[in-house]
């Protein structure tokens, strides 16, 4: 598996937590606060796979494109940014040594935590 940083994604996270759409909730949250795959399927439908990716930190470059498998480290709910899931996405990129990913998410982390 080649799991790369998305650095649209990862600009487009931090302008999103720069202009306060930013949710700072707690770390185990994410399992309730993620989007159901009927959610997925919906902003698929509505907006679009390169969109869908867009609230993705990774990459995997070896699933067919135009696939919801592709995209790795969800970050957020389609409108705002969430701390649970940047966490998630931090540990989980450092537990499969994605680096660039962790270090990407690390910062996300710390610019949500000077949110609060």
């Amino acid at each position: 598996m080649t799991v790369k940083l998305s650095d649209s994604s990862y600009e487009h996270a931090k302008a999103l937590i720069k202009d306060r759409h930013a949710v700072v909730d707690q770390r185990d949250d994410w399992s309730e606060h993620q989007p159901s795959t009927a959610e997925e399927n919906e902003f698929i439908e509505r907006h679009g796979l390169d969109e869908f990716g867009k609230w993705h930190l990774g990459v995997d470059d070896e699933k067919r494109p135009n696939t919801k498998g592709r995209y790795r480290f969800p970050f957020g709910d389609f409108q705002d940014v969430h701390r649970c899931a940047v966490l998630s996405a931090e540990s989980r990129a450092g537990q499969y040594k994605h680096n660039d990913i962790r270090a990407a998410a690390a910062h996300l982390h710390g610019m949500l935590d000077g949110v609060s």
